[in-house]
């Protein structure tokens, strides 16, 4: 299973009103080193086309990825409708990961890892 496939299994299970950040995704993919390939696969629809990429943000909770939107404040607007508060500094837009970060559980974990074998199972390439 390649890591695009991995990592459209990951986003979609980022729960609405919830961020995770490019290393946690990268984490949950096996691949915790490749955080920035989880930006580009993100930039260039390479996960496919229902992910919600709006959650995802760096390390810092900035929304870093805002100019791979539509307009530059697609991300925070979606953000904000799903009830996640967006405050403006010097270095844009941000979320407090304290209080929005996904903390996925070692039950995620084992269902992705479950989901995971079942498509290398299939012998699905993607």
């Amino acid at each position: 299973m390649n890591f695009y496939k991995r990592m459209a299994l990951v986003c979609r299970r980022i729960p609405e009103g919830k961020v995770a950040t490019y290393g946690q995704i990268a984490l949950l993919c096996r691949k915790p080193k490749n955080f920035r390939q989880v930006g580009y696969g993100l930039k260039m629809g390479l996960a496919g086309e229902d992910i919600p990429a709006h959650r995802v943000v760096n390390a810092k909770g900035i929304l870093s990825g805002a100019a791979c939107f539509e307009t530059m404040d697609l991300q925070k607007l979606l953000l904000e409708s799903e009830g996640v508060e967006v405050s403006r500094d010097d270095r844009g837009f941000r979320v407090e990961l304290r209080k929005y970060q996904w903390q996925h559980t070692m039950g995620d974990v084992l269902e992705l890892e479950k989901r995971f074998r079942e498509e290398e199972d299939q012998g699905m390439e993607v």
